[in-house]
């Protein structure tokens, strides 16, 4: 057996060795043994990062659906696959098991086969977290349709945008969904999406909230009857190893939203490997992710990680305030998790609220946390450990991103020792390395620099739909043979990674990669506002909050400013969604700027946080007086 369960830290290092002497022959090895193929590769990997291109597993043929589902019928046909767990705690959780699943999964491909979706064409998923969210992927995955989930948060403008570039023929999505104590029209946001992409010939609806919605006749139907009448079976379609899987959105620092393609071979073993040991599961455990599905988190750690390797993996609905603070720690003791993985924002939520709501529960049955999303602050890392693993669970504190695919640099949990506010060491396969501003590796350790990896893994996107010079131009042109991760790191002295955060215009708020450009250019879309220009400051729960500073077209203008503010973040809401609000908004006569033109973000993120100590050198900029007016009047 090759080692695919790591468990100690020699071992650790003696694995980690390997896999970068030799990378081919250690992925050829896990590839092997832990998967089934339809036709073995007749090359384990070429790369180019000039180019940029990367196969792994060339020659191969698969469908990942077999990985997840068929082949463990004959020994976990009867194991649960998945707990539905739903946003009201008084309606009964779901279990759903490895045969049922494999049902669904058919029942629904079919459903897709029946509305002309064939091997190829792309399926934009806008569900709740329902089980039928679950099902859509593995079905499009099941005929080689390209799965775009977005997430059921984002606007009808943000949806339309993804439908669009993509160019989706077929919109699966319910008549609303929960949300604590809301519910809100899924429907309706998809109706108003779809008066702008012609390309969509079905929309399947699934029913959750029982709302009166519209159907337009010939466009949308039900989905519940489509699939009672669906044959229970249907054939794999046998994919090659680099065929796209999905496309999935992610932000970028400038313009539109980036379509993250990932191919099948590569990413089924990398998100399998790095879910087996970045949570040491073992055959009985339940594993719980809170992230929505909507994200990667939810693609490689709720279904194809834990799926491929015969795991219970839990799909929970609601928030972590409904019906009250408690409801995680409810979840964990009710179903007896075993790993839990969540979101540092969650955490300091939580974190403010009484202890008791984590006090009264039996949270004895959990051997993992860990955390996703923005690298987890020490004091959130203290209370979690403390009173969540009451200093038994270990805390990975996983970083990696939308274009990794699976996980890069985390501890893992009874094998590598943690520190607080480190991911720690590089995971298997994986070769970081930090960059100075000119291009230079910086080698040896405590030194700080912009982090990229040297050498390819397995799960790595492969181009941005459709624009394969935006995606060399972002991750390969910075740094010469090098992914560029658009993030900072400082390594200690012992080697372990600490990342400092993005050193582009993406902010990271509640765990979501927001593009300042797409909000500021809806805020510059209402009629009253010249310019703006949003940077991060830091907010003690969701980590980092939104500032804009926004110039009027008049100067004098007298309308009621907070009606403005109000206005502004409506216009938000709609274009991006209602998670790239502002908290706060400052109206400016002018904005730092380079002679260039060049905003200077560096300085209104240190007002912004209430940091003006040393500005640096602000005689460069066109217009210094500026900065003092800013400063005067920061809220």
């Amino acid at each position: 057996m090759s080692n695919y369960h790591i468990k100690h830290l020699e071992e650790y290092y003696q694995v980690y060795r390997k896999s970068v002497r030799n990378p081919e022959a250690f992925w050829e090895e896990i590839a092997e043994e832990h998967f089934v193929w339809r036709k073995r590769w007749d090359n384990v990997l070429s790369w180019d990062f000039k180019k940029p291109e990367i196969k792994w597993f060339e020659g191969a043929k698969l469908n990942i659906t077999e990985n997840c589902l068929d082949r463990h019928l004959p020994t976990r046909g009867d194991k649960t696959a998945i707990i539905f767990e739903p946003n009201d705690p008084k309606e009964e959780a779901l279990h759903i098991t490895y045969r049922e699943l494999h049902e669904r999964v058919c029942r629904m491909a079919n459903v897709l086969l029946g509305h002309g979706v064939k091997k190829g064409d792309r399926v934009c998923i806008y569900l709740p977290m329902i089980p039928e969210l679950s099902v859509a992927l593995l079905a499009c995955a099941r005929i080689g349709a390209i799965h775009s989930v977005v997430f059921a948060g984002f606007s009808s403008h943000a949806l339309a945008t993804r439908i669009n570039d993509s160019d989706c023929k077929i919109v699966i999505t319910s008549d609303g969904s929960f949300r604590g104590s809301k519910s809100i029209d899924l429907k309706g946001i998809v109706d108003k999406a779809l008066e702008g992409c012609p390309g969509v010939a079905n929309v399947l609806v699934a029913k959750r909230t029982n709302a009166k919605i519209d159907m337009l006749k010939g466009r949308d139907k039900w989905l519940q009857p489509l699939l009672d009448e669906a044959y229970a079976d249907c054939v794999a379609e046998i994919m090659d190893a680099e065929d796209p899987l999905f496309i999935l959105y992610t932000s970028g620092s400038t313009g539109t939203p980036k379509g993250m393609v990932h191919t099948t071979a590569g990413y089924m073993v990398y998100s399998a490997y790095t879910f087996k040991n970045v949570f040491q599961y073992t055959e009985n455990d339940v594993y719980w992710c809170t992230a929505d599905i909507g994200w990667i988190t939810g693609h490689s750690y709720i279904v194809y990680g834990p799926l491929a390797n015969g795991a219970t993996t839990l799909m929970f609905e609601g928030v972590p305030s409904y019906p009250d603070y408690g409801r995680f720690w409810d979840v964990v003791e009710k179903h007896k998790v075993n790993q839990f993985y969540t979101a540092p924002t969650a955490i300091r939520a939580l974190a403010k609220e009484n202890l008791d709501y984590v006090e009264k529960h039996d949270l004895s049955s959990l051997k993992v946390l860990g955390s996703v999303g923005e690298p987890i602050n020490e004091e959130a890392w203290h209370w979690y450990n403390n009173n969540v693993g009451k200093k038994n669970s270990p805390i990975v504190d996983t970083w990696w991103q939308t274009e990794t695919g699976g996980i890069m640099i985390t501890p893992i949990p009874y094998v590598t020792p943690t520190t607080p506010t480190y991911a720690t060491l590089p995971f298997i396969g994986i070769q970081p390395a930090l960059m100075d501003e000119n291009g230079q590796e910086i080698k040896g350790n405590q030194v700080d620099g912009r982090l990229c990896i040297k050498f390819p893994w397995p799960s790595i996107s492969r181009t941005i739909w459709g624009n394969h010079d935006r995606y060399r131009d972002t991750y390969f042109s910075a740094y010469e043979n090098m992914y560029f991760t658009g993030d900072g790191a400082l390594r200690d002295a012992v080697g372990y990674y600490r990342i400092t955060g993005r050193v582009d215009d993406v902010i990271i708020v509640s765990g979501h990669n927001l593009g300042t450009a797409p909000i500021e250019d809806s805020i510059n879309e209402h009629p009253a506002v010249a310019e703006s220009a949003i940077v991060g400051f830091p907010h003690d729960v969701k980590g980092n909050a939104l500032y804009g500073y926004v110039i009027l077209k008049e100067t004098g203008e007298s309308r009621d400013r907070e009606n403005l503010r109000k206005e502004i973040n409506q216009q938000i809401t709609e274009h991006v969604g209602p998670i790239a609000k502002l908290d706060k908004i400052q109206f400016v006569s002018g904005l730092p700027k380079t002679r260039s033109g060049k905003i200077m973000r560096r300085i209104l993120r240190k007002i912004a946080s209430n940091d003006t100590s040393n500005l640096g050198d602000t005689s460069t900029l066109l217009n210094p007086e500026v900065v003092q007016e800013i400063m005067d009047n920061a809220l």
